[in-house]
């Protein structure tokens, strides 16, 4: 193995259990400076790029029957990535990542984030707090006045209890003595997991290493498009599958819906639940991003989708872990972040930081990616039903505990030598090239994204 390699690759690739003697394959390089911050965040971008690279380079092997191609993890391009949603235009225009509403609060003894880049988020932090929906120009302020008056955690716990997002902030010590902190803490990175006999199945080779596989993509933003979009990218057939009564940013999808289709489908409809089971039984990938206890109502737990479709590859991803007081919580990176302490860690004693971009999400969606591509390939060699579980919080602890940052120079950063146009059916589409590279692989998606809702709810050639 190269003798620089940063010790996060070595982590990240034996988490996923996968051989080491595949780490003297990777080498990395290029401008470092795209994500400075107090913590190691660097790292753990180079760190979780490099192994999703690796994971395809080895796939590829095993399907081609040709030795494992070279990987070269270029730093610019794994920033300007790791920035791909600030980074996207469309006709020149840019987006807002957050709503007035998803930003930070002074409380009477700390701190609060709030998430309320939905309308249904937005409408139940009103509705928590006691502000009139049509208040207007002031919502903001009223917002603000309304949590000026309460502790942190009253308005952490008013919020969730009203299905709304807040949190309180957190020193990493307090989070690290909470039960929740305590539980993830003793997690791994991420857990894979072999749950049937099933025999293989993967379909006949290609020249990339998804070719010929069907994904389904039961995700939002922003780790799980992130690891759907990568394995698009690698050849497979993505259709991701939202309720239409759930909005959706075509904003946010016009850079984590690269080479991907999106329909939409009501789960409680028996005539969407009809077209699902179709779908589903012809996928070879199932990916779900919702809080635990949101899809397995509708009897898609690992159990259940192994009975119905032996051999799949299941892949789940939560906030705060499927386990503890927190496991049925809605979150995101933002709020993740504060509730861990990274926001201390990365703040001021005047008021909290936050990290140069969506890391823990990015992070996450690439390992997510990674863990889907190892379990195809234990799957091509031993067959079986296949369970990758991740959790955003277990990304932050290994960011807060795990890494360390590796020195170098740096030599600036120009995002502009990793993005590219291309037309699409929103207008000209600027985005950010993937930064998941091996020797002979996929520089760029085979389609932009589309209108996000609007694909049939049928795979490609059916």
């Amino acid at each position: 193995m190269d003798s620089s390699l940063p010790s996060g690759i070595s982590q990240a690739w034996a988490a996923l259990g996968a051989d080491s003697s595949l780490l003297d394959r990777v080498s990395y390089g290029g401008s470092s400076g795209g994500l400075p911050a107090r913590l190691p965040v660097m790292e753990l971008a180079r760190a979780t790029v490099a192994v999703c690279s690796l994971a395809a380079a080895e796939l590829t092997s095993v399907r081609t029957r040709r030795p494992v191609p070279r990987v070269r993890v270029d730093d610019e391009a794994v920033a300007t990535a790791f920035l791909s949603d600030r980074l996207v235009r469309v006709d020149g225009q840019a987006w807002s990542t957050f709503s007035p509403l998803s930003r930070f609060w002074r409380a009477t003894d700390g701190w609060v984030r709030t998430h309320a880049n939905y309308p249904h988020h937005r409408a139940r932090l009103l509705a928590a707090l006691g502000v009139p929906e049509d208040i207007g120009g002031n919502e903001a302020d009223a917002v603000g006045r309304a949590i000026a008056r309460l502790p942190a955690l009253e308005v952490e716990e008013r919020v969730y209890a009203a299905g709304g997002l807040a949190v309180a902030a957190r020193s990493p010590e307090d989070w690290a003595a909470s039960e929740q902190g305590v539980m993830v803490a003793g997690q791994p990175l991420l857990t894979m997991a072999r749950i049937d006999e099933a025999p293989e199945r993967m379909p006949g080779g290609g020249a990339l290493p998804c070719a010929g596989l069907r994904v389904l993509d039961l995700t939002r933003v922003l780790a799980g498009p992130v690891a759907t979009r990568t394995l698009a990218l690698l050849g497979a057939d993505v259709l991701r599958i939202d309720a239409p009564q759930l909005p959706e940013s075509q904003e946010a999808h016009n850079d984590t819906g690269m080479g991907k289709r999106s329909t939409t489908l009501d789960l409680t409809a028996a005539a969407d639940r009809k077209l699902f089971d179709e779908l589903l039984e012809t996928a070879d990938v199932v990916v779900t991003g919702y809080r635990p206890g949101a899809l397995e109502r509708f009897g898609l737990t690992p159990e259940a989708l192994a009975e119905r479709r032996p051999g799949l590859v299941i892949a789940q991803l939560s906030a705060w872990g499927r386990y503890g007081p927190w496991h049925e919580r809605r979150g995101f990176d933002s709020l993740v972040q504060v509730v861990t302490g990274i926001a201390e860690l990365e703040g001021s004693p005047d008021s909290p930081g936050v990290l140069p971009a969506q890391a823990l999400d990015h992070g996450t969606g690439y390992l997510l990616a990674a863990g889907v591509l190892r379990a195809l390939t234990e799957q091509h060699r031993t067959g079986g039903t296949r369970l990758v579980r991740l959790a955003l919080t277990q990304t932050a602890h290994w960011l807060v505990h795990g890494l360390t940052s590796v020195p170098g120079v740096d030599e600036g950063f120009d995002a502009e030598h990793r993005l590219t146009e291309t037309d699409s059916p929103m207008g000209r589409l600027r985005h950010a090239l993937s930064p998941v590279s091996y020797e002979g692989g996929p520089v760029n998606w085979a389609r932009p994204p589309g209108l996000w809702g609007t694909d049939a709810p049928v795979w490609n050639g059916a």
